[in-house]
C-alpha cells in the first residue's frame, strides 16, 4: 500500500495519458469532445462519518485538508456563470446537478436552498436543470426533505445493509456505527410524503458479507434503485480482497449471487444499475456509467474552493490525479474538455490497453472503471485490477441472457 501522502514515486508526466494524449491532435482527426451534461457540486468538503473505504479521506489524495468546509457564495456564483455559459454554447436541453461532499446536508437548509435558487436563476429557460442529493442519510429531517420535494430533488442515501455489516464500515469518526441514524432518516425519505423523491440505495460491496443478505436488508426500503459499487483500488494500491491471484473472483461471487437473487424474481423489486447496465450492453445497446462500457463520460467535479476537476473516484489513484489545474472563479468549462484525463474518459475504444482490445467482453467492460486502471509508472492505460471479477460476471450475466434471447426466438416459432 502506498503512502497516503507520498507524491514522489512515478513521473506523472510520463505516465498515460499525460505523456500521450493531445486534445488539438485528436480534434484535427475529426473528434469532438462530449460536452458536460452532469455536475458533481461539491457543496460541503467535510462529513460526520469516517467510512473505512472512504477514497476522500482514507486513501491517495488528501487536498481535503486544504478545501474550504463549504462552497463560497462567491464559488457557487462563479460556477453557476459557468453552467450558464456551459449549456448555452452546446445547446444542452438539460444538465444534472449532483449536490455532494463530504456530506452536503452539513452545509444547513438555508444554504442549500441558495444554491439551488441561484443554480435556477443563471440557467437560461432552455436548459432544465435536473437536480440529485447524495447524502449518509444520518442527518435527513422534515425540512430538508420538504426543500427537496418543492424543487424536485431526488435523494440518493448510502447504506451497506443491515446493522452489523454497515457500521463495521460505515463508522463515525470514534468508531461507533451510523446505520441507527441511517435508518431513522430513510423512514422518513420512504413515507408517503417523500417516497416520490427517493432516489435509491447505494451500497459499496463488501466480499465478506453474505450478499443476500445484505440485497434483501436493502429491499426492504423499496428503493426504486440499488448501486452496487466496487471500492475503488488499483494496481498500486489494491483492495484486501483483490490480491495477485487472477482465479480467484470475490466480487464477481458476491455480485453474481445477489444476481441469482435479483434476475430470476417473480415481480420486479428493483433497478440494480450495474446488472442493468450490463444487459443492456451484451445486447448490443450503450451504457450510461461509466463503471462498464465505452460511452463517453459527460462528468465534470466543482470542489468548495472552485477547482474544476475529473471524476473524483480519481482520488484514491495519487495526490492530485483529479486536479485539471483550472477554477470556475478564471476557467470555463470547456478548457476541462481538453485536459488529457478527461479527454481519456471520452475516447472509448481508443483508451484501453492492447491487453483489453483482444479480450472478448472488453465493448461491455469497457476496461472497467477508469480509476481501477492506474498504475504507478504506466498510469491509466492497464485494464481494471478487477478485471478477474468483470470477466467473470459478465460471462455469468451473458450466459443467462443468449439462453433467455434463445428461448424466446424458440417459443416464437412455434
Amino acid at each position: 500500500m502506498i503512502d497516503l501522502l507520498d507524491t514522489t514515486y512515478g513521473d506523472r508526466a510520463a505516465e498515460w495519458p499525460a505523456n500521450e494524449l493531445d486534445f488539438h491532435r485528436l480534434s484535427a482527426t475529426g473528434w469532438r469532445p462530449t460536452p458536460f451534461r452532469q455536475i458533481v457540486f461539491k457543496i460541503n468538503s467535510r462529513c460526520n462519518l469516517s467510512c473505512t473505504y472512504c477514497y476522500v479521506y482514507h486513501q491517495a489524495d488528501q487536498s481535503w485538508r486544504g478545501q474550504p468546509a463549504t462552497m463560497s457564495p462567491a464559488v457557487v456564483e462563479a460556477t453557476a456563470r459557468r453552467l450558464s455559459a456551459h449549456a448555452r454554447r452546446h445547446e444542452l436541453p438539460r444538465m444534472q446537478i449532483i449536490l455532494h461532499g463530504g456530506e452536503p446536508l452539513l452545509a444547513g437548509h438555508d444554504y442549500l436552498r441558495n444554491v439551488v435558487e441561484r443554480l435556477l436563476a443563471a440557467v437560461d429557460a432552455g436548459t432544465a436543470l435536473e437536480f440529485a442529493l447524495q447524502t449518509n442519510g444520518t442527518l435527513i429531517d422534515e425540512v430538508f426533505l420538504e426543500l427537496c420535494r418543492e424543487f424536485g430533488i431526488q435523494v440518493g442515501v448510502s447504506v451497506d445493509g443491515d446493522p452489523a455489516v454497515n457500521d463495521r464500515r460505515r463508522t463515525r469518526r470514534n468508531g461507533t456505527g451510523s446505520h441507527a441514524e441511517v435508518a431513522r432518516g430513510l423512514r422518513l425519505l420512504t413515507s408517503e410524503r417523500f417516497r416520490p423523491i427517493f432516489a435509491g440505495l447505494l451500497c459499496v460491496v463488501d466480499p465478506m458479507s453474505d450478499p443476500r443478505e445484505v440485497y434483501e436488508s436493502l429491499l426492504a426500503w423499496r428503493p426504486p434503485n440499488v448501486d452496487f459499487l466496487l471500492p475503488h483500488g488499483n494496481w498500486t494500491a489494491r483492495q484486501p480482497a483483490r490480491g495477485g491471484d487472477e482465479t480467484s473472483t470475490p466480487y464477481a461471487d458476491w455480485l453474481g449471487d445477489v444476481f441469482d437473487r435479483w434476475y430470476p424474481a417473480p415481480e420486479h423489486e428493483t433497478d440494480v444499475r450495474v446488472f442493468l447496465e450490463i444487459i443492456a450492453l451484451i445486447l448490443g445497446g450503450h451504457s450510461h456509467i461509466e463503471t462498464v462500457g465505452l460511452s463517453p463520460s459527460s462528468v465534470v467535479v466543482i470542489e468548495t474552493d472552485g477547482s474544476i476537476e475529473q471524476v473524483d473516484a480519481l482520488k484514491s489513484a495519487y495526490h492530485g490525479a483529479a486536479s485539471t489545474g483550472l477554477a470556475v472563479q478564471r476557467n470555463d468549462l470547456d478548457e476541462a474538455l481538453r485536459h488529457p484525463g478527461i479527454v481519456a474518459r471520452q475516447i472509448g475504444l481508443a483508451a484501453l490497453g492492447p491487453e483489453c482490445a483482444r479480450c472478448p467482453v472488453h465493448r461491455v467492460c469497457g476496461g472497467g472503471y477508469y480509476p481501477h486502471r492506474y498504475q504507478a509508472g504506466s498510469g491509466f492505460r492497464n485494464r481494471s485490477v478487477y478485471c478477474p471479477d468483470l470477466f467473470a460476471l459478465i460471462t455469468k450475466i451473458g450466459r443467462q441472457i443468449r439462453a433467455d434471447v434463445e428461448k424466446a426466438k424458440a417459443q416464437g416459432e412455434h
